[in-house]
């Protein structure tokens, strides 16, 4: 049997797919899970046409949007921003009792 490593990149076609992508490691990723999954969405579109449109160096952005990398707000900000999303703030939904962490 021969097997090929998963690239999300191959499977983010439409914007509700990317949405949904980021959606779901915004909701239960690290910070670092966050920045990879908005990597994945980038090399979707194209590395380079990110780049472009956000004034920053490809190399700098596959760094900062890999596993290891630790981007800037601006950073991430400005990618968002390349690719029609945007950062919003809401409430966090409420634990259940059967969920509540014990102190």
């Amino acid at each position: 049997m021969r097997t090929i490593p998963f690239d999300p990149a191959d499977y983010l076609k439409s914007q509700a797919d990317v949405v949904d992508w980021l959606k779901v490691w915004m909701e239960d990723g690290s910070s670092e899970e966050i920045a990879k999954a908005i990597g994945d969405i980038a090399r979707s579109k194209g590395m380079s046409e990110i780049a472009r449109k956000t004034g920053l160096g490809r190399q700098a952005l596959y760094n900062a949007l890999s596993e290891k990398g630790d981007p800037t707000l601006e950073t991430l900000l400005a990618v968002l921003d390349a690719l029609g999303l945007q950062l919003t703030v809401q409430h966090k939904a409420a634990r259940s009792p059967s969920t509540k962490p014990r102190l």
